[in-house]
């Protein structure tokens, strides 16, 4: 079974930090770009940032520029989302997702680009 599986969500007061992970089982990430989105209560799904298969291209949201980075470790089948300086509109339920073969670019913001999503994983940012 194909499935990804997010994980590290919290509660985290404003200026800190959390390291959100997506580990995938079934399949390997290796092949595929990987984005993370967010929902908060109320509004639209939101994409926030994308790494490249390789590892070599990342994108990031303006919302969250200079403060996320996104890694990945495709010996374990995982990618990171490391959020600092968090802020309470970083609240959000936070997916990862799994492009379409080597596809990149700013397509990539397009949720339309992803076949496989997880769970979520809910970041709560307040004092």
């Amino acid at each position: 079974q194909l499935q990804l599986v997010e994980s590290g969500g919290g509660l985290v007061q404003p200026g800190g930090s959390l390291r959100l992970s997506c580990a995938a089982s079934g399949f390997t990430l290796d092949y595929y770009a990987i984005g993370w989105f967010r929902q908060a209560p109320g509004k639209e799904r939101e994409w926030v940032s994308c790494i490249s298969s390789s590892g070599g291209s990342t994108m990031f949201a303006d919302s969250v520029k200079d403060r996320f980075t996104i890694s990945r470790d495709n010996a374990k089948n995982t990618v990171y989302l490391q959020m600092n300086s968090l802020k309470p509109e970083d609240t959000a339920v936070y997916y990862c997702a799994s492009g379409r073969g080597t596809d990149w670019g700013p397509l990539m913001m397009d949720p339309e680009e992803y076949d496989y999503w997880g769970q979520g994983s809910q970041v709560i940012v307040s004092s």
